[in-house]
């Protein structure tokens, strides 16, 4: 399944107030013949504004157009069923969707620092996809996955690393080495390691969209079932 998965890769997945009063007090009308004028009225102070409400903590998701959820609506990508899941378990979480189709482990490395804004507890990585369709070198992949989850762990933040294929056109060697990158990060970083995140999606036409890569409605629904298993360990009530 993953080889046909891999050979749709390598063809399709190239081309994701109002204005504010015056604050002074009101004329005070002149008293009446005989009588002593009344003081005027001191201006009422502001009221202060209510505390605003406590930012609640992040899950992160930070990927390339799998993420992203293209050709789904918002509410259909992965991440967001992830937060329904978060919210009929009574996890208070605000789920981030930082997808980008056509990313790369380095367009995913630039943006880290904006990803981890907040009070980010989870990151999932899920990138790598491009990678191996454009042939770039699972070295610097693995540098970049590497400096992400340094990153993140510096932050006190648990990481999970969803795994991707490349595909078969670059030979067998190089499909061993890209795949190896993600067991030997997660090894060394001693993080959370989905192997492949599209198992049992990659490579079914009922489950993909016409491009046969991107998953449909029912595909995400998977994708977002198999990372879930992974993520609800992490998290506490």
């Amino acid at each position: 399944m993953r080889t046909a998965f891999v050979f749709v890769l390598a063809l399709t997945l190239v081309a994701c107030g109002g204005q504010q009063q015056s604050g002074r007090a009101a004329s005070t009308p002149p008293a009446p013949p005989g009588q002593p004028a009344q003081p005027a009225q001191p201006a009422q102070p502001a009221q202060p504004a209510p505390p605003a409400p406590a930012a609640k903590p992040r899950i992160v998701f930070l990927g390339d157009s799998l993420t992203a959820g293209l050709g789904l609506s918002p509410d259909q990508s992965f991440p967001s069923l992830i937060a329904k899941k978060l919210t009929d378990q009574g996890l208070d979480y605000e789920v981030v969707n930082a997808g980008v189709s056509g990313d790369t482990s380095a367009g995913g490395l630039r943006r880290l620092d904006w990803s981890l804004e907040g009070d980010v507890r989870v990151l999932i990585v899920a990138l790598g996809g491009n990678d191996g369709l454009r042939g770039l070198p699972p070295k610097d992949l693995k540098d970049n996955l590497a400096t992400i989850v340094k990153g993140a762990k510096a932050k006190g933040i648990t990481v999970i690393v969803a795994g991707m294929e490349a595909p078969p056109n670059f030979g067998d060697d190089y499909t061993r080495a890209f795949r190896s990158v993600y067991t030997d990060v997660a090894k060394q970083y001693q993080v959370k390691l989905i192997p492949f995140l599209l198992e049992g999606v990659a490579g079914d036409p009922s489950l993909n969209q016409s491009d046969g890569i991107h998953p449909n409605v029912r595909g995400a629904q998977i994708v977002a079932d198999h990372v879930w298993a992974e993520l609800v360990k992490t998290l506490s009530p």
